[in-house]
Order: C-alpha cells, then structure tokens, then sequence
C-alpha cells in the first residue's frame, strides 16, 4: 500500500526503533484526536497545534523510513535524512508549540517564521518527490511561482506577486495553507478509516470479504471476474484507495481471471476499474468525499448518501460486461469443490459485520463526526478480533496495524499538505476567482458547456495525480462556477470527485491500471483503454446527476424510484454496446443502437422531454434484445476469442 515497497528502507537497531516509533505515534495521535480525547485536557488546544504534531510525526517517518534516491542506503539512514528529519520534526513542532502566541501576529514577519515557512515548503517538496514523484512537486512548485511572478503573465492570469517572505509565511501558517482543509480531514477523519482497514486486515476481516465474494459469484460464468468487481467493492469500504485495493485483491482476483481463460489485458483491466470504484462505495469513500462533507459544511453521511446510486451505477455498468465477456467465451464459473460453503464463512465471520454495521449507524443514522465513527469501527474491530478462535488478535498484530496504519498515512499527509499549497497560492492570488470568471465566459454561461469543460480539465489535471489533489483544486477554482450556474453544490462537487477519480484509469497516466497491468503483465495501453470501456458509466453519469438530483437521493420516493429503475436500464444497454455482445457478437451499428437506447433512458422522466426519451429508449431497447434474443436461437453463436 501507499508507495512502492522498494522506495522504503528496511531499517535495524536505534533507526528501526526510532521509524516505529513516528510510525505508532502518527496513528495513536490520529486516534485520540477523533476520538476527541483533547476535550479531556485542562487547557485548550488549537486544531493547528494537533496539526502541527500530526505534520512532524509524518515528515520525521518519511525522512528516516524512504530513500531519497534508488541508490540510497536501504539498511541505514544517512547523515542528511536524520538532519531531514530533525527539520520535519522542528516545523511541526513549532506550530503544535507556539501557535497561541502566533495565531494573533499572523501577519507580522518574522525571522522564525520566514525560515521555518521556507523549510517546511522544501521539506513538503522533498518528501512529496520521495512517495509520489515529480509530477506532484513540479505542481506544487508552479504553483508557488506563480505567487511570486504572476504579475509577468497575460490576462485573465496577471496578478500582483507577492514577497517570497510573504508566500512563505501565508503557506506556513495561514489556515488557508498547509494546516488547512486538505491536511485537516486526513489528520482528523482518514486516520481512523485507514485504522480500521488495517484492523481489519490484522484480524482476517480481509479472508471474510473475499470468501463472501466467491460464495456470491464464484459458481457463476465468468465467476472469477465478478469476484474481484464484488471484493473490490466490499475492500474499498474500508480503504478507499484504489491503488490499494489493486494491490491487495489483485494479487489474488488477476490470477484467477487469467487461469478461467479471460485474457490478461481484461484481468487487469477490471481488476483497476472495480477497484477504483472504492473511491466512491459508501459507507466508507475516497478522501475526497470527506472533503467535499468539510468543504459543504454537510454530515458526511449526506455525502455517502447521495454517492450509493451513482456507485451502484457503476459497479452495474462493470458487472454487465463482465458477465458478457464471459458469455462471449464461454468462460464457466468455479467448480463448487472450489468454493467456500456460505454457512461456514458465515459462520466463522459473521461478528466482522458487526463493526461495518456499527460504522453506517454511527455515520447514517446517529450522525456523528466522521472520525469518531471511524474509531468506534476500529475499536469494535479489535474486540471482535480479541474474540475471534482463528486470526486471533494479538499484541504483535495490534502493534503491526497501527505501525502500518501510519506507514499508509504517509502519502496521504504529504499529498494533503501539498494540496494546501495549492489552495494558499490560489487564495493568496485571488486565481481561484480568476479562472472560475474564465470558465464561466468561455462557457457562454451554459452549464452543459462548462460541466464538459470541467470534465475536460479534470482529466488533463488528473495525469498522474491523486483523486484529492484534483478535488481540491477544481472545487476552489470551477466548483463556484457551476453553482453560479444553477448546479446545486453537492451535485457540482460530487461531479467534480467522479472526474478527479477517473485520473486512476484514464490513459496515458492511471495509476490503478498501471499497477493491474503489472500484476497481469499485460500491455498497459491495451489495458487503459479496456478500462475506460468497462468504466463508461462514471464518464456519462455525473452529468445526468448534475441535472437530475434524484440520482443523487434528493427527491420524493417516487421520483428516486423512477430515476433509479430508468438509469439501470440505462446502464444495461450501455454495457451491451460497449461489451459487443448480448446473445451473439453485435456490429458496430447495433453496439451503437445499444447505447443509444441506453442513453435515452439514463436521465430520470421528470418532464414531457425526458419522458418521451425514456420511452423511446425503453422501445428500441426492447426491440434490440428480441432481435438479438431470436437470432441467437437460429444461429448460435461459438465461443469468441477474438478480444484477446
């Protein structure tokens, strides 16, 4: 998880203890500041300083525990990391030390705090480049140029630069900067989801998963296939990473799909696409979906909500073509000596529902804070593990998981305090406000026209960037624009996450289809381009959201219903004309009828317009399948191979 394994050092002695130690601490701080235990203490304490003690812990970890370079010591830590390390642990201790006499001579500059904003804006940089590489830190590094020398460029983009005295001490400590938003919900809310995963793990809630996935689709055609899409599913609950999710269930799902006969280019590409879908599969999503809760000021329980048809959507959309290629090859399922007896799984892991269960009632119903629900998760997790006969949790396993936990949260801190770069620079130069006007013009004031806009700078953005970062720049620099234009915000925002995700898979750079291709050893181009196919819904259904709130549970029952019933059919016939197949392989001109028809029913029938289009959608849909259905019966169709 998080960066490649061979980019951390594998440490002994006083510098193993030392890593283990920032490691635990990072998580067990994360812990007790979502469980609120800060409210316990005699005097006040300010979210900056937590913060601060979170930022120092993190930047301590990865100058002792990541090489600087392929050729760095593996086994030791060289002289610069441990002065690295001093200095991460020396920015954020000043903050988690200082911040009440600061907070109120913010904007007086001072020594101390130029050269420890400037530190701390190279040392982000630094170990930005070390987990996630160059692309993230020439961002970051645009960014903070255009702060100093924005008054060199043309309009719409001039603005008065300011003092690199003044960038530096804005980014530092200004909550619009590094302790802002961004590096607030990691520190305050993902903590603790990645807890629970890693809990999770330690405890063989992991085995549970994947064996309810095989005893729900294993014995079916192409059963393999639709294990991972459900097991992906069910694991980005609890992780939300789809890098991750690729790692950990595609170790095991592409295997399996290559030996069942799908080739290895669609083993891995449903494997990135399935997994990537964690991102945003309530109860638990991607960092983003608690962003947009903090940036909306809503309970992220709304947020979740509002996410489950369009997750629904997608995983149909993914399933459909799943089980067509599979009819297309006449790849069997499983043989049931092969699969786990439901009773038995049951049985051995039912009480790992329990902590799930207690999760979506503590978001959902009871509404609490989002980190705290994710602790109560962790802790009944850790309960159910003292109690369980096999996979018992013991010291060494509690003590692992919280080290890993740490060890996870590491990209995601210094991605998150980068991001807060990115929101400073944007607020400092009022560009946030620029490129929204600029946007909105070039749209003509259309709504549609700036939604494909957005899509379009989305995925050029998302090139090798994390879902977050995307997020966070588009909702501060598009994201007024479309409510400007009469998107309602939780849509905008929730639109501006789906694009942000689909970086994961959209070639030329896609991080989850990277590592599936990997795993498969396939071609990576091959598999890119398989991915956006078995992910098309993601790339149509959030403009009919946008439009259309009752996609997004914002609604009467009945209107929900409807919206719901009209966009699975939609998504149906849309898997069967990007598949090729429905009884038989189907031309290009009745894959096109397909679609077309499967478009016509996504939008909800809320008015004449779309009630006729729904209609119209639902007629030649129909007609299709029975063409289809009674050509097969006079002509049946041998297995194809030709897609591989």
């Amino acid at each position: 998880m998080g960066a490649e394994p061979s980019k951390f050092r594998s440490l002994t002695g006083a510098a193993r203890a030392a890593e283990r130690a920032l490691l635990s601490a990072l998580t067990l701080v994360g812990a007790a500041w979502a469980l609120q235990a800060h409210q316990l203490l005699a005097h006040a304490v300010f979210k900056e300083q937590y913060l601060g003690l979170f930022l120092a812990l993190a930047l301590g970890a990865v100058f002792l525990g990541v090489k600087s370079h392929a050729r760095s010591p593996g086994h030791r830590v060289p002289l610069y990391d441990w002065l690295l390390c001093l200095g991460g642990l020396t920015v954020g201790a000043y903050v988690a030390v200082m911040y009440p006499t600061i907070a109120y001579r913010l904007g007086v500059l001072t020594a101390d705090k130029v050269g420890l904003g400037a530190l701390a804006i190279l040392l982000v940089l630094e170990a930005t480049r070390r987990l996630v590489g160059w692309v993230m830190v020439a961002l970051g590094a645009a960014f903070i140029l255009y702060a100093k020398f924005a008054y060199l460029l043309p309009d719409p983009f001039a603005a008065k630069g300011s003092s690199w005295e003044r960038i530096a001490v804005y980014l530092y400590l200004d909550t619009n900067g590094l302790f802002g938003l961004p590096l607030a919900v990691t520190a305050t809310i993902v903590v603790a989801f990645i807890f629970f995963g890693q809990a999770l793990y330690a405890v063989g809630g992991d085995k549970f998963l994947t064996n309810l996935a095989l005893v729900a689709m294993g014995r079916y055609r192409g059963g393999p296939a639709k294990v991972a899409v459900v097991a992906s599913s069910l694991f980005g609950t609890v992780s939300g990473s789809a890098v991750s999710n690729v790692v950990v269930d595609g170790a095991i799902t592409i295997p399996m799909m290559k030996r069942s006969g799908y080739a290895p280019h669609l083993a891995a590409a449903i494997e990135a696409v399935a997994s990537t879908g964690g991102q945003m599969m309530p109860p638990v999503m991607g960092v983003a979906a608690f962003l947009i809760a903090e940036y909306l000021a809503i309970p992220y329980g709304e947020v979740a909500l509002a996410a489950v048809i369009p997750a629904l959507l997608y995983y149909l959309a993914l399933f459909v073509q799943v089980d067509l290629e599979a009819a297309r090859g006449h790849l069997a399922g499983l043989p049931r000596d092969r699969l786990p007896r439901f009773g038995s799984v049951m049985g051995q892991g039912w009480s790992f529902l329990v902590p799930l269960v207690l999760l979506v009632y503590a978001l959902m119903i009871a509404v609490w804070e989002a980190g705290k629900a994710g602790m109560v998760a962790v802790i009944a997790t850790l309960v159910v593990g003292a109690l369980q006969r096999e996979d018992r949790l013991t010291v060494r396993k509690l003590l692992t998981a919280i080290e890993e936990t740490g060890r996870v949260l590491l990209d995601i801190v210094v991605i998150t305090a980068l991001a807060g770069f990115v929101i400073g620079v944007l607020q400092l130069s009022g560009l946030g406000f620029k490129f929204s006007l600029l946007l909105v013009s070039l749209a003509g004031g259309n709504a549609f026209a700036l939604l494909a806009l957005t899509a379009i700078v989305c995925i050029v953005l998302g090139m090798g960037m994390p879902t977050a970062v995307i997020y966070v720049m588009l909702a501060v620099l598009v994201g007024p624009a479309l409510v400007q234009l009469g998107i309602a915000p939780l849509g905008a925002h929730l639109f501006l996450f789906y694009f942000g995700m689909l970086s994961m898979i959209t070639p030329p750079v896609c991080l989850a289809t990277y590592a599936a291709a990997s795993i498969a050893r396939a071609d990576f181009m091959q598999t890119g381009w398989a991915g956006v196919r078995l992910g098309i819904v993601a790339y149509l259904v959030p403009f009919f959201f946008a439009y259309h709130p009752a996609l997004l549970l914002k609604g009467t029952p009945a209107e929900i219903f409807l919206a719901a019933i009209t966009a699975a059919g939609g998504v149906i016939l849309l898997g069967i004309g990007c598949a090729g197949f429905l009884f038989r392989p189907l031309g290009w001109a009745k894959r096109g009828l397909a679609a077309l028809a499967g478009l016509l029913l996504f939008p909800p029938p809320s008015g004449a317009f779309w009630l006729a289009s729904n209609v119209g959608g639902l007629a030649l849909g129909i007609l299709l399948v029975l063409w289809e259905r009674n050509g097969a019966r006079l002509h049946p169709a041998s297995p194809d191979y030709s897609r591989e």
